[in-house]
């Protein structure tokens, strides 16, 4: 049988490079060697496109040294576009040498320049299929304030809350610190476009507001206020429909959090206390059937393809959607995984599962 060439990317310009990069090494352990070529293609944090090893050991995601991809010396040479799909390598010596015509590209990367619909634009752009979100889900789910607005106007509840920016908190911060003291606390703070929880700040005292402002401004330019929702909170995967098929939700996890204020970057990745994520969640077949409907709706309202987590409040009022990830955390402690799994699928079955959903759109 002959392989498929998949093109992993992976790394990134953004603060979520290391993550991106331990998804990386739970991707190239697991995926199908017996149907797939794998070529791994690293993007440096300030943006080059290297030829890393194909080695997962080396992305391993490690509390004491995040992996990372450093700048080899290696430049990948995209296809030059028509109907041209092969990639080229330039090696450090200055030689170069082709890798192969590339079936589809699996871009798992996180945040700007990566998740935000740039990268899914420049692949289109050269004519090469990937897996995942398009251009326009990847840009409105990577934007919270225009995703809530997505939802919102497809009758789905989101957080209560307001948008603010840089230019407003550095003009007008008293009127920035009026509207968020409008809400009962605790409130939480955190950046339009960015992910796992990176620059987002419980603030239960408002002499934590500007703290917690400057926090998220590190990351963003615009910035979040939303209140604080009470109700457990769960995550439903989300799958791309096969065939024309409508999307599929996973059964829904739950993060148990036993001494955490909110699920943090640590909690979330680097295996800190305080939080158990448990999948299946426990609840009546009624919860879960309601989640699996809103997840699909959600998915459906910010044009979704590939995959997505929808994060959600369960609320004695039904379920609240705190937001959507068009490429979740996909290491294999990760919840979209987990979730998954408890749904049927391997961890191996899910990269495969991605990779043919895009072969299939593009045959389509």
């Amino acid at each position: 049988m002959v392989k498929q060439v998949v093109a992993v990317l992976f790394g990134g310009r953004s603060s979520e490079h290391s993550i991106s990069s331990a998804t990386a090494g739970g991707v190239l352990h697991a995926i199908d060697r017996e149907r797939f070529t794998v070529i791994p293609i690293g993007i440096t944090r300030n943006g080059i496109f290297v030829l890393e090893e194909d080695n997962p050991d080396k992305f391993r995601l490690d509390a004491e040294k995040l992996p990372e991809v450093v700048d080899n010396g290696t430049r990948i040479i995209w296809p030059e576009g028509g109907d041209d799909r092969t990639l080229s390598v330039r090696e450090a010596d200055g030689s170069v040498r082709e890798l192969g015509e590339v079936d589809v590209v699996l871009p798992i990367l996180h945040g700007v320049h990566g998740e935000d619909g740039t990268m899914q634009g420049f692949l289109d752009i050269l004519g090469l299929p990937y897996a995942g979100g398009g251009v326009l889900g990847s840009a409105i789910s990577m934007d919270k304030h225009f995703m809530k607005i997505a939802l919102a106007s497809a009758g789905i509840a989101v957080s209560p809350g307001f948008t603010t920016s840089e230019r407003e908190w550095a003009q007008a911060a008293d009127a920035v610190r009026e509207r968020a003291s409008q809400y009962t606390l605790p409130i939480f703070v955190k950046p339009a476009r960015a992910g796992s929880s990176v620059g987002v700040s419980r603030v239960s005292e408002m002499s934590d507001f500007d703290e917690a402002m400057r926090i998220a401004l590190a990351e963003d330019s615009k910035v979040l206020v939303e209140q604080g929702i009470s109700g457990r909170e769960v995550e439903v995967g989300v799958l791309e429909g096969r065939n024309g098929a409508p999307a599929r939700a996973s059964l829904p996890g739950e993060i148990v959090l036993t001494s955490r204020t909110f699920y943090d970057f640590e909690g979330k990745y680097l295996g800190g206390d305080g939080v158990e994520i448990v999948c299946p969640a426990a609840m009546t077949d009624a919860e879960t059937h309601t989640l699996q409907e809103v997840a699909v709706a959600a998915f459906e309202a910010v044009d979704g393809l590939g995959l997505a987590r929808v994060d959600f409040f369960l609320t004695p009022d039904g379920p609240v959607v705190n937001e959507l990830n068009t490429m979740p955390g996909f290491t294999p402690i990760s919840m979209f995984p987990k979730c998954w799994i408890a749904s049927g699928m391997t961890y191996a079955d899910l990269i495969t599962e991605l990779i043919d959903t895009a072969l299939e759109r593009t045959e389509g």
